[in-house]
């Protein structure tokens, strides 16, 4: 309940601008680290999903702004996405409790049909979110694009934003590549944080403006309480992927001893 209080009040103090750059540069990070992910795309994926959650809540801003700009009552519409946000917590929070309580009992009685469903189509879930975030951030990228570009009265004004923008979050992205190899997961994700997020001051102390300043600090405040109850998580995922490497690995050196043996007992028959 603190939780998602402290975060829905951090998302309600961050402006619509800062929160429309957050959005810019998440979405640069994916799309730089899917390409480059190579063989450890699974394990970006799920890294990329458990850092989104501050991210996905300035999209929904984004989003909110732009489709209910000018409307008389738009903190109706705010509250409301509030409300189905704290539901659509609830729901899941019981769905854990009941999964981590009694998942191995009733997918194994095969009398439950929640366990059933997980049991039967699980390998559907992160697909289907990968869809979800898909969907979500590809609007807020034109709703932050729009609503960085209203700020400005001429095409020189936004070149002179856009330039130090686009050259910045570049460098960032690769500085960013290079510290999640070298680094544990959960080290490399809040150092992340700090780069990227500190850059963006740097760049806002620049050309914006200090309430941009502000609302900067209010977004590293809001990842850090994102971040923070899910340090245990990410290196569970890396751990996990690192082991599923080992294992198959190990399964490709046996299959390799195996055939010579094989190839040796064909010759003889």
């Amino acid at each position: 309940m603190l939780h998602f209080l402290f975060v829905t009040g951090m998302l309600s103090v961050v402006g619509s601008r800062v929160a429309s750059l957050v959005v810019l540069e998440f979405c640069l990070r994916a799309v730089s680290g899917l390409v480059t992910a190579g063989k450890e795309s699974s394990k970006f994926v799920q890294q990329l999903l458990m850092q989104s959650q501050f991210s996905l809540g300035c999209a929904l801003t984004c989003s909110l702004h732009f489709l209910h700009e000018g409307a008389p009552q738009r903190w109706l519409c705010l509250l409301l996405a509030a409300a189905l946000s704290w539901f659509l917590s609830r729901q899941a929070t019981r769905l854990l409790q009941h999964v981590t309580a009694m998942y191995k009992l009733h997918s194994s009685q095969r009398y439950c049909g929640i366990c059933i469903g997980l049991l039967t189509s699980g390998r559907c879930v992160l697909p289907m979110l990968c869809r979800a975030m898909i969907i979500t951030f590809s609007v807020a990228v034109v709703a932050a694009i729009f609503i960085i570009n209203q700020h400005f009265l001429s095409a020189t004004e936004a070149l002179r934003f856009w330039t130090p923008l686009t050259i910045c979050y570049t460098l960032l992205v690769v500085y960013m590549q290079e510290e999640q190899h070298r680094l544990p997961g959960s080290q490399a994700v809040l150092n992340t944080v700090v780069v990227r997020l500190g850059g963006l001051m740097v760049l806002m102390l620049t050309v914006g403006r200090w309430a941009d300043v502000l609302h900067i600090i209010m977004c590293f405040l809001g990842e850090a309480g994102c971040l923070i109850p899910t340090m245990d998580l990410l290196d569970a995922t890396s751990s996990q992927v690192e082991k599923e490497e080992e294992d198959y690995a190990e399964y490709v050196k046996r299959e390799h001893r195996r055939r010579p043996k094989a190839q040796e007992k064909e010759h003889q028959r």
